[in-house]
């Protein structure tokens, strides 16, 4: 039994996934839409950022499809929450913000967001309604250290959509905070831009389908919240599979629930992409949008996975790793040092 571990265990125990237990898709209550940084700097011409980020907009029509993304949420009843910056003159010359980081140093150099000004102030076809929530200011790239946390809670939120700007900073750095906080976290890749097209390609192509649960369009998002909320089981043969980073995966040939030699799967037959079937469990299943699927898995790791054959019962335990009860030290070699340092004070 692992000793004196209780301060870790409870600290590792906090790690946990808020929509566990729950269906596939975007279930109405529990799905929110945050909107990060769609003010003039970034998104109007003129903009302290607009030489910077007008690239990425222009080519994915953010301003159009955030509006769009807005629009949908509102009239299916999702919550909107704006998640903005503004810079005072206390933040640079008591907190000296400037000095903290190269983003920060930027953006005062640039004046960019300076509290009160056109290019703090929302894009005027992305104007909060009065229904929405307008966060407090985030003051770097993270806007879980604002007060999201409280109104996600207070709206009972599991699953937190994330759009705006941009996307290899405040919205990476937003979507890895909700993931490691528990929440189900989709980006819209077509409502989000960048300071670059190669840190843009990056973010959706490599980050966000790692850490989140899948990259959709603002029209597939839009399409979900129609969809009844689907079971993992709901899968149909001739479904489109896709990854978490968007790419096709392939066509499911066949579903099979879980039995008592082997756990519930999908197979997708073997094709130019991959050379063997491939097996893939259904709780990997987190979104359905008609007769597309989406996995919480990239399609450029797929063949990495051990999916070459159904999925059993004794793999799954085998995945699970040992109970805690059952580990004597967490590392082999010792126990975390917190624990080692409240063995030494009883």
């Amino acid at each position: 039994m692992m000793e004196h571990g209780g301060e870790a265990e409870a600290r590792g125990g906090d790690a946990t996934y808020l929509a566990r237990g729950e269906s596939a898709g975007m279930p109405r209550g529990r799905t929110a839409l945050l909107v990060i940084d769609p003010v003039n700097d970034f998104l109007s011409e003129g903009g302290a950022a607009w030489d910077l980020t007008k690239n990425t907009v222009k080519l994915h029509n953010v301003v159009e499809n955030l509006k769009r993304a807005i629009e949908g949420a509102r009239a299916n009843g999702i919550p909107v929450l704006f998640g903005p910056m503004a810079y005072t003159e206390e933040d640079y010359a008591h907190h000296e913000l400037h000095r903290r980081s190269g983003i920060n140093r930027i953006m005062f150099e640039r004046k960019m967001f300076l509290a009160g000004s056109w290019g703090a102030d929302f894009h005027p076809d992305l104007q909060p309604a009065p229904s929405d929530v307008v966060l407090l200011p985030h003051k770097g790239t993270d806007v879980f250290q604002t007060d999201l946390p409280e109104h996600l809670e207070r709206l009972g939120v599991t699953h937190l959509v994330i759009a705006g700007m941009t996307a290899n900073l405040c919205c990476e750095s937003t979507g890895r905070h909700a993931t490691e906080a528990g929440y189900d976290v989709t980006f819209l890749a077509d409502a989000i831009g960048s300071e670059s097209i190669p840190s843009y390609e990056a973010a959706i192509h490599l980050n966000f389908p790692l850490i989140a649960n899948g990259v959709m369009k603002v029209e597939e998002f839009l399409s979900a919240l129609h969809e009844p909320e689907a079971r993992l089981v709901d899968v149909q043969v001739g479904d489109v599979v896709h990854g978490s980073d968007h790419f096709k995966i392939g066509e499911v040939k066949e579903v099979v629930p879980a039995s008592g030699s082997n756990e519930a799967y999908m197979l997708v037959p073997r094709g130019i992409v991959f050379e063997k079937d491939t097996y893939i469990p259904l709780d990997a299943v987190v979104k359905r949008v008609g007769t597309d699927v989406f996995i919480n898995m990239p399609k450029l790791v797929i063949g990495m996975m051990p999916w070459a054959e159904a999925p059993t019962p004794g793999g799954r335990r085998e995945k699970l790793g040992p109970a805690s009860a059952d580990v004597e030290k967490l590392y082999r070699s010792r126990s975390p040092s917190i624990a080692e340092g409240q063995r030494l004070q009883r």
